[in-house]
């Protein structure tokens, strides 16, 4: 004959009803997702064609791919003059479209900061724009930009910053609204205007924060200028096409392994730069 439960663990079992339930009927609701999503990933495997076929016969194919790409070829020393020629290209469209980007979001990010801006609807409208520019691919700006202003590496300058700044302007406003706010306080509190607050209370302090996303970003887009070149928009992308529709395969791998040296470069001068500005690594 079994003892019957203590009035205290009655009294807790009752206070605590839904921990005593099943686990199916506490987490009904996150099983229910789960199947959900798991039919959805069904759903998509098959709407895709997805089979285990295709797969192991696009492998086969890259690795035959991947046999044509060895070893790299330079060609000849033209050849080689261009593909540093589209580097430099690159290079210079990363910087341009970085710096500008920066620049114009730079005095938007106290817009759309909470605590800086002039108005709410100002705050609103700057965040949705930040949301708008940011939406867009990079890829589909230099297709802009092409129709714009035409082919080269002007466009892809142009797609660079209209990506950017919307991205820049959300990291830039998120940093002001984080910011210690006693500087600004005492600037204020020794007869200083609003704009000296923000001058000499919020800048000083960000301003490492600030570089260390540019310099991140410079990093990021030179990757990403070596792609918008595909489209028309100037840099190595446009020669990257060329060598694959000539079925240049040991010149494409040459260049790039140029591309991956130039990147681990500006990633290893970048990093230093972000450490020299920001401090330390903290042990």
């Amino acid at each position: 004959m079994s003892a019957k439960p203590a009035p205290a663990a009655l009294a807790m079992r009752e206070r605590h009803s839904a921990l005593f339930r099943s686990y199916y009927l506490r987490h009904g609701r996150a099983v229910v997702w789960l199947l959900l999503a798991l039919f959805l990933w069904v759903y998509g495997i098959v709407a895709m064609d997805v089979s285990p076929e295709r797969l192991f016969i696009g492998v086969g194919e890259l690795v035959h791919i991947a046999g044509l790409m060895l070893p790299p070829d330079p060609g000849s020393y033209a050849a080689v003059l261009v593909f540093f020629q589209a580097l430099a290209e690159t290079l210079a469209i990363a910087l341009l479209g970085t710096l500008g980007a920066a620049t114009i979001a730079f005095p938007l990010g106290f817009l759309a900061a909470r605590n800086t801006t002039v108005s709410h609807v100002v705050r609103i409208l700057a965040r949705r724009s930040f949301d708008t520019l940011r939406g867009v691919d990079i890829l589909i700006w230099a297709l802009v930009w092409i129709n714009v202003v035409g082919l080269g590496p002007f466009a892809g300058v142009l797609a660079l910053i209209s990506s950017d700044v919307g991205s820049f302007g959300k990291l830039f406003s998120e940093a002001i609204e984080a910011a210690d706010h006693k500087a600004v306080e005492g600037v204020l509190s020794t007869g200083g205007s609003q704009a000296a607050a923000l001058r000499f209370g919020i800048v000083p302090q960000l301003l490492p924060v600030w570089l260390s996303q540019v310099l991140y970003f410079f990093e990021s887009n030179t990757r990403s200028a070596s792609i918008i070149g595909i489209v028309g928009a100037g840099g190595v992308g446009l020669v990257l096409s060329e060598q694959i529709r000539t079925l240049e395969f040991g010149q494409m791998s040459f260049m790039i392994g140029l591309i991956w040296v130039t990147v681990s470069l500006i990633d290893l001068l970048c990093s230093r730069l972000r450490f020299a500005i920001i401090g330390a690594r903290a042990l």
